[in-house]
């Protein structure tokens, strides 16, 4: 019985002597390399480009900066302009004369200003622009900005209240923004602006979700003009420190 024990025992460690060898001569794998990063140069300056977004989405305006194609390490800040409802339509070119596609050349942004063809903005349809706009280019999805003017300022509270974990910070101008929703966006920087004689979005459209923001001690902004009517964006995209302040805004 002891024999046969201590043969048992041989039969064991040798096995195991075995399957070590065997071990040690196996090669030990190496953490594979990522993936290269694919960078498509784009062309400088404002073009107009095509999207399927399967909704009222099909054209924008794209602006890149003159550096895009040299800084390939750098992924850029973009910029998302939400037009109001004089720009509804099919012809995409008349965004270049409006509000910020019109100042936009030579700061350091990338810009995609998608064209609402039809009805109203649709905030799921604007939901795949976004997500398309981020994988298409060399930008960083931690610097996202959005802005909107009157119809655009309105689906920029809208966007932001539903989705807030898109965006680095925005500027809705002109809007309507709603004090129970705006618990959503406490933390998120908004720099709003608004005049006091609007006619056409009354300007409690601003004053009172920028107020629920106050009272939350929200990152809240505001900036209201006395006069000019409707028109508050020329002033508010004509102003460098709201270039300056969207550079410096980061997802949380």
């Amino acid at each position: 019985m002891k024999k046969r024990t201590i043969k048992n025992l041989c039969h064991v460690l040798a096995l195991l002597s075995i399957a070590l060898f065997s071990c040690s001569k196996k090669e030990v794998s190496k953490p594979s390399k990522p993936a290269e990063e694919v960078f498509d140069p784009q062309p400088v300056g404002t073009t107009a480009q095509k999207v399927n977004t399967g909704g009222n989405i099909s054209d924008y305006l794209l602006y890149i900066p003159d550096e895009y194609n040299t800084k390939k390490d750098y992924r850029w800040p973009m910029i998302i302009f939400l037009h109001g409802v004089g720009e509804i339509g099919t012809n995409v070119e008349i965004l270049k004369n409006v509000a910020l596609p019109r100042v936009i050349k030579g700061k350091p942004f990338v810009m995609v200003a998608p064209q609402c063809n039809s009805t109203w903005w649709n905030r799921e349809v604007l939901q795949k622009f976004y997500k398309e706009m981020v994988a298409r280019y060399h930008v960083d999805s931690n610097r996202v900005i959005l802005t909107g003017l009157s119809m655009g300022g309105i689906a920029t509270w809208d966007w932001i209240c539903a989705y807030p974990k898109n965006f680095a910070a925005a500027a809705p101008i002109c809007g309507t923004g709603y004090a129970n929703l705006v618990p959503a966006v406490k933390s998120l920087p908004i720099w709003a602006f608004h005049c006091a004689d609007d006619p056409t979005v009354n300007v409690s459209g601003s004053r009172v979700p920028v107020k629920a923001l106050q009272d939350l001690g929200g990152n809240i902004k505001y900036t209201e003009y006395p006069t000019g009517g409707h028109d508050a964006w020329t002033r508010a995209y004509a102003t460098a420190e709201l270039y300056a302040w969207m550079l410096n805004q980061r997802r949380q």
